[in-house]
């Protein structure tokens, strides 16, 4: 017993070593790290956000309690925030909670350019939203995961409840798109395909002619006027 006791602690502390660096949040294990993942929000700071349109992120949004808070000043128009680079195929993985009634979403391939008044003139947005404290009913493709005015999320979603930390997943890989929320694949389709554009022709984006035009462009999080914190943001280059 004396000669393997040191070899059970050793092993203890090696398993409370991996699992204390993979329960700190807004931090990378070393086999992320291997793997080229990076982080886009330190649990600090704003650092490597800023306001579309805007050259700082605003008093919108502020670094608290190791999450990125949204304090919900903004509306349809103003108050959203993206990342400093670009990005064009990858996987993001980010946590997520929303106030009660609340509405936010998580665009990608923004374009900041004056003639768009805010990121969702271009950018696909991932919905969130409070699926069943909303002020009004919700068609499918308004609810939590979709592809907002696109795709709806499948059987397999599993929202967790107002309040509570949900995990989501977006790939972009040439094309190919995948939602992934609380570890399961709820959306998938082909950007630029027939389907795709049948549906933004005969929906919401008929009269937003650069709506997911562009293949690479910011990450963005959206101020809807309602809070919403998010956490473990990060981002793996395809």
């Amino acid at each position: 017993m004396r000669k393997t006791l040191p070899i059970i602690i050793s092993v203890l502390l090696v398993l409370l070593s991996c699992q204390s660096q993979t329960s700190r949040p807004n931090t990378l294990t070393q086999k992320e790290i291997d793997e080229g993942w990076q982080l886009l929000f330190d649990g600090n700071s704003t650092q490597g956000w800023h306001g579309y349109l805007e050259e700082n992120v605003g008093e919108g949004w502020l670094a608290k309690d190791s999450t990125l808070h949204c304090k919900g000043l903004g509306g349809d128009i103003g108050g959203d925030i993206i990342t400093d680079k670009e990005y064009d195929n990858f996987i993001l993985k980010l946590d997520w909670k929303i106030s009660e009634g609340g509405n936010s979403g998580i665009f990608y391939h923004v374009k900041e350019d004056k003639k768009y008044t805010a990121p969702y003139f271009t950018g696909p947005e991932y919905q969130v939203i409070d699926d069943a404290g909303f002020h009004q009913p919700l068609k499918d493709w308004q609810k939590a995961g979709a592809d907002y005015a696109m795709y709806a999320a499948n059987d397999q979603k599993k929202l967790k409840a107002q309040g509570e930390w949900n995990s989501t997943k977006i790939v972009f890989d040439n094309g190919h798109v995948e939602h992934w929320l609380n570890g399961n694949k709820i959306v998938e389709f082909e950007a630029w395909s027939q389907d795709w554009k049948n549906r933004k022709s005969e929906g919401k984006w008929k009269d937003y002619p650069d709506y997911g035009k562009f293949k690479t462009g910011y990450i963005g999080l959206q101020d809807h006027g309602n809070k919403v914190w998010f956490r473990n943001i990060k981002i793996k280059k395809l």
